[in-house]
């Protein structure tokens, strides 16, 4: 098996920041698990304007997801580590596509700042890196634990009548809390609170400017 120098991942990791934001995301074997369910009749303007926004900020975190995971890739030194960031970033391209595809049925757009949030993401992924993998997965563990949250937050606002929507929130709710116990078991370290909360305040600025831009 070929061994990658820090380089040749740097350049691979641009390659798939590209890819993330300007082409169609690779995706695993699963299928949308909203592929079976008929679209909500009579949904009002409103609400399919308001939960496109919705989607549109879950779009931006998954892309944030994709640089936070790349950069810890880059960085991390136990090859374990590295296979698992790979796998969560494989899952992560999973709902980065559904969520793609809601917002077009809704008739909404993804966030104009896409690459800007997938660098600033894999900046603080490859600083984290090389603080050491307890430290690497220790961001992950937090970040996924936020993601959930922010997720419990917008299936209270999305229509009980969109099953559509609410089915791909449910199953990346189910994937995001598998990624951060993942994390827990592989080591995390915890976080010291002025971390975490610098992380909801970075959250927060991603999520309200992408509600808007």
């Amino acid at each position: 098996m070929r061994e990658y120098s820090l380089i040749d991942r740097f350049l691979i990791g641009m390659d798939q920041a590209l890819q993330t934001v300007h082409a169609p995301p690779r995706t695993t074997e699963r299928e949308n698990p909203a592929d079976d369910i008929p679209e909500a009749e009579d949904l009002p303007a409103n609400e399919r304007d308001l939960t496109g926004r919705l989607m549109r900020i879950n779009h931006a975190g998954e892309i944030a997801a994709q640089g936070l995971y790349q950069g810890q890739a880059l960085t991390a030194r136990d090859p374990q580590v590295k296979q698992q960031m790979q796998r969560s970033s494989e899952e992560e391209n999973d709902h980065l596509a559904w969520c793609e595809q809601r917002i077009e049925e809704l008739g909404g757009h993804k966030s104009y700042l896409g690459p800007f949030w997938y660098l600033g993401s894999y900046g603080i992924g490859a600083a984290a890196g090389l603080l050491g993998d307890k430290w690497s997965l220790g961001f992950v563990r937090e970040t996924e634990n936020q993601v959930v949250e922010h997720i419990d937050g917008h299936m209270n606002r999305v229509s009980e009548h969109d099953l559509r929507t609410r089915a791909i929130l449910d199953q990346m709710r189910v994937d995001e809390a598998r990624h951060a116990y993942k994390a827990s078991v592989a080591g995390a370290a915890h976080l010291p609170s002025p971390v975490r909360r610098l992380m909801r305040l970075a959250s927060r600025v991603m999520t309200g400017t992408a509600y808007w831009v």
